[in-house]
């Protein structure tokens, strides 16, 4: 019993006053100061809420997406900050104290002689929420925080829109005494793909005072801004942009001596260790590789002091953002930002002196999280970081076959577990699962939930709509492109917005409405030749260039049920009925397309194409039928009340012959394909008819179901289907908020249990086996860092519509939706116009205009099928 609450549970950490024993220097280079052992063994951090495969650093974009991996017990300190991709990128932070330097960040002291005035920091605590990042470190006499800031501020679309992060690096004495202590920090050319400068133009920037920000700091913004010689528009390598800007940008923040350096990295970080200063050189040339690469770097002397800080911030910038297909021909859009800013030295200085109004946005919107996790579980889960000792999934804890003993969990539901088997809790005599014991489901949740929202925001780039329109105006509200990350590269992929959508329904229903913008051009202005949804709107971001040809992957009742779902469900949050209205026509096409072949799908994929084609999916089917019910209820508020009656009618057919292919003769579950009597499946798509109480299943299936579930864990959750024993965390969420508290808490807690505990290295995939060490399928391309995980949120976008916890999964008491009525929420979360700002008011600016270049030209097409 001990050891089990020691996998579930571990004990916050205390800071003390904890300083290594000091050792003379024989010979030392420099007076005054103590060394400290450089050779400590590496023990792991705790981790708060929970230990996941990799931590959000600067999460920003597509592009600005650096992670500090976990895998084999790595943390900041002991090896580089990741891309998403998986490649290393350079960025160093060293911090002196009294002479001594202590790495913080990155590993460049293994790359060096044995220096005894070089060391490590001793890791102590990583905490995560849904916009900071906060490393502690021990070293010698002070604490170091290193404290990554990627704002999520989803109602702000010009902050959302800037591809730059922020970093504040702060030391305090932990000895009560001052101490002299200086900064340094470095980045390389990896950002933009380049390690050579050669292939760089680099530029030293020192901006004006104060720029077009909000005017909370007053210091000078300096940058290193990083662009490729010879640029390739639109062209990546190995996912990272091979045209833009990268920028890495300070100030000097009160120092008393603030100086900047590029060269070798050798160079550049040894002279740093060894002089404590930099050689305001910004003009050198480094040619070489590995440590000969050259490294752009600022130092800071702050003096002797009790506690201090320095700020930088980070991004890869490209302008233009997307090359765009629409009625008036190509165009390459301008990034958002550009509209609300400016050029690119206005953004960087805007950014820099945003940092205090943006971290209040920050905090409102991480405040609304905790609080709106802490409704949807009210009187039934204690609350998140109450007024008691937070706890944490712990990271150091074996197992023996001893452990596996009977016990009884917060709950009063007895258990036994086999460490040594893969299938998780399970209640003794009948096998059936249970949640992780000893962990708050609510906790749990959160920890998910904060963990996504960075990720899921860093997929999409904001633009300015093509200059046909008055880009200059209030009302126009941009276009915003989604990448899809890791997978296939897609640009707006239908079934990746779909598993996405909780999140915009939640967080600011708007976006929802910019990111299908482009989808709905594409299809209204005869560029898509088929009569159901496009898949896409380009094979490879950024390029939306369309698929004039049709030949998308091959989805169609998939993305056609995905695309009326997610427009009714807007229109159910916000109330824009004239949009719904104005895009009648071509969603009623996909429905007449749903009526012609979604009752009995024919051999073809889902969303989870990895899985291969299928015919008669139950899942599928059931997608289709529920999207017929909402383009009956999409009718009524077009008034077409014929329409209205012929699909309700339809989708009530349909779903009654549903139950009789779907549903295994036993009773007992749903199967995943017609007449497949030993297959099954998560039913996710079901979770619509819940969120927005269309009344269409019949509750006894969600009971079913989530009996089901129970009966076919595994220690990591409940795979996709029994073909394979792989899941994906957004439909099993999905999922679980279609079930009863008891099955819900099974999927949470294992999605929360398999964070902490998976082999995987990469920021949160949502495709991982649910056996073994929860790693990465086998011949399947790695997934991490996909939008998707925006489908984590489908319990607080259930709490929103007013369903709590406390229903079982077909029970929509308390829903603010009457049963299949039209109205929308009583407070419905409209769409602000302007649509672009929130905050201290900011200098209104105009798209930058530039000469025309051969690259960049407006293509003038009529009609590309049809010539």
């Amino acid at each position: 019993m001990g050891a089990l609450r020691k996998l579930a549970v571990g004990a916050s950490l205390v800071l003390g006053t904890i300083v290594p024993s000091v050792e003379a220097q024989t010979h030392p280079p420099f007076t005054n100061f103590a060394v400290y052992p450089n050779r400590e063994a590496k023990v792991p951090p705790k981790y708060y809420p929970l230990r996941p495969p990799a931590i959000p650093l600067a999460v920003r974009s597509p592009y600005t997406s650096a992670w500090s991996s976990t895998f084999q017990n790595g943390t900041l300190n002991s090896q580089n900050p990741i891309f998403w991709f998986g490649q290393g990128l350079g960025w160093e932070g060293i911090v002196v104290v009294d002479g001594n330097s202590f790495e913080y960040m990155g590993n460049v002291i293994n790359d060096f002689p044995e220096l005894p005035y070089f060391n490590t920091t001793k890791a102590l605590e990583v905490r995560y929420d849904s916009q900071y990042s906060n490393f502690t470190f021990l070293a010698g006499p002070v604490i170091i925080t290193a404290s990554f800031f990627s704002p999520v501020t989803p109602k702000d679309i010009c902050r959302s829109s800037m591809p730059l992060s922020y970093l504040t690096t702060t030391v305090q004495s932990n000895d009560g005494k001052p101490h002299h202590i200086q900064f340094y920090s470095d980045v390389n050319a990896g950002w933009i793909g380049l390690g050579n400068d050669q292939d760089i133009i680099k530029e030293f920037h020192t901006g004006p005072l104060n720029g077009n920000g909000t005017g909370n700091i007053t210091d000078v913004p300096t940058s290193w801004i990083l662009r490729p010689k010879s640029p390739s528009l639109f062209i990546e390598a190995t996912q990272v942009p091979l045209w833009g800007n990268f920028s890495f940008t300070t100030s000097s923040f009160g120092s008393e001596n603030f100086t900047y350096q590029s060269d070798s990295a050798t160079s550049v970080r040894f002279g740093f260790v060894n002089n404590r200063c930099l050689n305001d050189n910004a003009g050198a040339t480094a040619r070489g590789f590995g440590n000969q690469e050259p490294v752009y770097a600022f130092a800071h002397d702050m003096g002797t002091v009790v506690e201090t800080s320095v700020r930088y911030t980070i991004g890869s910038i490209q302008s233009p953002a997307v090359r765009y297909l629409h009625e008036d021909g190509l165009s390459n859009l301008a990034p958002w930002w550009e509209k609300c800013y400016g050029e690119i030295h206005d953004m960087i200085r805007f950014h820099w002196n945003d940092f205090d109004t943006v971290a209040a946005l920050g905090y409102e919107f991480e405040a609304k999280l905790r609080a709106d996790v802490n409704a949807f579980y009210q009187g039934h889960e204690p609350p998140i970081y109450g007024n008691r000792t937070p706890v944490a999934y712990a990271n150091t804890s074996t197992f023996t076959a001893l452990d596996a003993q009977n016990g009884t969990d917060q709950y009063g539901h007895q258990y036994e577990f086999d460490p040594n088997s893969a299938y998780g809790f399970l209640e003794p005599g009948n096998g059936t699962g249970i949640a992780v014991p000893f962990v708050s489901e609510a906790e749990s949740y959160y920890a998910i939930v904060a963990l996504s929202a960075r990720q899921v925001m860093a997929a999409y780039v904001f633009a300015v709509p093509p200059s046909s329109s008055d880009v200059t105006a209030d009302t126009v509200e941009p276009l915003m492109f989604q990448k899809e990350i890791s997978s296939n590269g897609n640009i707006n992929t239908v079934d990746v917005l779909y598993p996405a959508s909780p999140y915009f329904l939640y967080a600011n229903p708007a976006l929802l409405k910019y990111v299908m913008q482009p989808l709905l051009e594409l299809q209204e202005g005869d560029f898509y030749p088929n009569t159901y949804s496009t898949h896409d709107i380009g094979a490879h971001f950024p390029l939306a260039t369309g698929h004039v040809d049709g030949s998308d992957e091959y989805m169609p009742v998939e993305n056609s049920g995905n695309f009326i779902l997610m427009a009714y469900a807007y229109y159910k949050f916000t109330g824009d009925s004239a949009w719904l209205k104005k895009h009648y026509d071509l969603l009623a096409q996909f429905a007449q397309y749903l009526i012609d072949f979604s009752l009995v799908p024919a051999a073809q994929l889902s969303t989870d194409d990895f899985a291969g084609e299928l015919a008669n999916q139950t899942n599928l089917a059931i997608k289709g039928i529920v999207g017929l019910q909402a383009m009956s209820a999409v009718a009524r508020v077009a008034g077409n009340e014929d329409d209205a009656a012929k699909f309700a009618d339809m989708a009530t057919s349909f779903y009654n012959q549903w139950e009789d292919l779907a549903i295994d003769p036993s009773g007992k579950h749903t199967v995943l394909a017609y007449q497949w009597r030993s297959s099954w499946g998560l039913l996710y798509n079901i979770y619509f008819d819940k969120l927005l109480n269309m009344g269409l299943v019949n509750p006894k299936v969600y009971e079913m179901q989530s009996a089901w579930y129970a009966q076919v864990s595994q220690v990591f959750g409940v795979p996709l289907d029994n073909r394979h024993h792989y899941t994906k965390s957004d439909w099993e969420i999905w999922t679980a908020a279609t079930c009863s508290p008891s099955t819900r808490r099974l999927f949470i807690n294992a999605v929360a249990y398999w964070l902490n505990q998976t082999s995987t290295n990469l920021p949160f995939t949502d495709l991982y086996e649910v056996v073994g060490m929860g790693e990465y399928p086998l011949l399947i391309d790695h997934f991490s860092a996909r939008p998707v995980v925006g489908g984590h949120f489908a319990l607080l976008t259930l709490g929103k519509t007013g369903q709590l916890s406390s229903a079982a999964g077909g029970d929509t008491t308390g829903s603010l939706f009457a049963k299949n009525s039209t109205d929308a929420l009583p407070q419905p979360d409209t769409p602000t116009i302007p649509p672009s700002y929130s905050g201290a008011p900011y200098k209104q600016r105009a798209v930058r205009k530039s000469a025309p270049r051969k690259d960049t030209h407006t293509l003038h097409l009529k009609n590309p099928i049809h010539g």
